[in-house]
C-alpha cells in the first residue's frame, strides 16, 4: 500500500468563525456588551483538519468553500499556512461560506450561524475515497455512502456524533458503528444513545459495538475501553482556565488519532487527548486554537507540578525532537489579502 496515503481523511461543512470572549454575562435583548477578546479563523470541519495537521499527520480534507472573502481566507489558512491537502475540496460559484459568531462565556458558548446547505454533498466530494489510514467522521442519522467505501478500503473510522435536536436519540444511528474502529461521544450523547444513566454504563454498552469506545466527560476527563487490547483507562481533566471551549472536542479526537497511529497504550492516548483539548481552550476557539506538537512540548517543558510530571512522564519519550515552529493562533482580524 502507498506509504504516502493520507493519514487522516476528513469531510464536512466548513465555517468562518468569529469568536468573542470575555463576556461578563450573556447578552439580553436591547443590550450592548463590549468584549475583552476576539478571534477569527476557519471552523467546523477545519477544527479537525488543523488539529491533525499540527501533529504532523498527512491530512486530506473534502469540503466546500464559497467564492467569497471568507472562503478564500479559509483556503489560504488551511492549505497555505497549515499544509492541509484540499485536492478533494471544491469552490462553489455563487454560494457563500457559512459564518458563525460564537459568544464564549464561562465553560460554554452560544453560536449564531448564517448560511445555506452546500451545493455538493459529502458523497459527491468523496466519490471513491482515497485509501487512508484513518478517517475522522461525524455520524449523522442518514448514513453516508462514502463511509462504507472507506471502511472497505481498510481505512480505520474514528467517529463522533453531535447533539440530536429532536432529542429522539435513535439507536439506529449506532448501527453505523459496525463500520467504525473507534467511537468518541461525550457523556450526554453516550448516555442518550445507549439509554443508560452513567458514563461508565454507556461506555460498557458502546464497547460491545466498536473495538475502541471513548466517552468524554468535560471537567471530569474521559474514560475509554480498547477491546482489541483489553485496556481500560480513566483520566482526569486538567485544571485549566477556559477562555473558549469551541473546538475542544475536535482537538481531542484528532489528538487521540495521532497517538493511536503511533501505537501508544490506551491510557497515554487518553491523557494526550485530554491534554491537547485542555490546551486548546486557553485560546480563541475554532481551528487555530489547536496546540500541535509545539504547544504540547512547551507545556511539558514548563511543567513543575510533580504529580502531573509523573502522570505525563511518557511525553519525555513521545515528543518529537523538533516540535516545529510556534503555531498561529486566531488573529483579531484577518490579514489583508496578498497582492
Amino acid at each position: 500500500m502507498d506509504d504516502d496515503r493520507p493519514e487522516v481523511l476528513l469531510t464536512g461543512l466548513l465555517f468562518y468563525d468569529l469568536v468573542l470572549t470575555g463576556l461578563g454575562g450573556p447578552p439580553t435583548p436591547g443590550e450592548e456588551i463590549w468584549t475583552a477578546g476576539m478571534g477569527c479563523g476557519p471552523g467546523g470541519i477545519a477544527n479537525l483538519a488543523v488539529a491533525a495537521a499540527r501533529f504532523g499527520l498527512r491530512t486530506s480534507l473534502a469540503t466546500v468553500f464559497g467564492d467569497d472573502f471568507y472562503g478564500g481566507y479559509c483556503q489560504e489558512i488551511l492549505a497555505g499556512q497549515e499544509g492541509v491537502d484540499l485536492t478533494l475540496s471544491r469552490v462553489a460559484d455563487g454560494w457563500h461560506t457559512p459564518v458563525t459568531v460564537a459568544l464564549a462565556h464561562g465553560q460554554d458558548r452560544a453560536l449564531v450561524t448564517h448560511g445555506q446547505e452546500p451545493p455538493y454533498s459529502q458523497d459527491t466530494l468523496m466519490g471513491d475515497p482515497p485509501e487512508a489510514r484513518t478517517a475522522l467522521v461525524h455520524l449523522e442519522p442518514e448514513p453516508r455512502a462514502w463511509l462504507a467505501k472507506a471502511a472497505a478500503n481498510g481505512t480505520q473510522i474514528y467517529a463522533d456524533v453531535g447533539w440530536d435536536p429532536t432529542q429522539e436519540w435513535s439507536r439506529d444511528l449506532l448501527d453505523q458503528l459496525a463500520l467504525c474502529h473507534a467511537f468518541l461521544p461525550n457523556e450526554t450523547e453516550a448516555m442518550a444513545y445507549t439509554r443508560t444513566d452513567s458514563a461508565v454504563a454507556a461506555l460498557g454498552t458502546l464497547s460491545e459495538l466498536v473495538p475502541v469506545a471513548v466517552v468524554t466527560r468535560g471537567g471530569d476527563g474521559a474514560i475509554a475501553v480498547d477491546q482489541s487490547t483489553g485496556e481500560y483507562a480513566d483520566v482526569p481533566a486538567l485544571d485549566i482556565d477556559v477562555l473558549d471551549a469551541t473546538g475542544a472536542g475536535d482537538v481531542f479526537g484528532a489528538s487521540f488519532v495521532a497517538a493511536s497511529l503511533d501505537g501508544w497504550p490506551l491510557e497515554e492516548r487518553l491523557r494526550f487527548a485530554v491534554l491537547a483539548a485542555g490546551l486548546s481552550v486557553r485560546h480563541h476557539g475554532g481551528a487555530l486554537a489547536a496546540p500541535g506538537w509545539y504547544g504540547v512540548d512547551r507545556w511539558w517543558r514548563s511543567l513543575t507540578d510533580p504529580e502531573l510530571k509523573r502522570a505525563y512522564g511518557f511525553l519525555a519519550e513521545r515528543l518529537p525532537a523538533d516540535p516545529g515552529p510556534p503555531v498561529h493562533h486566531a488573529p483579531v482580524t484577518p490579514p489583508a489579502p496578498r497582492h
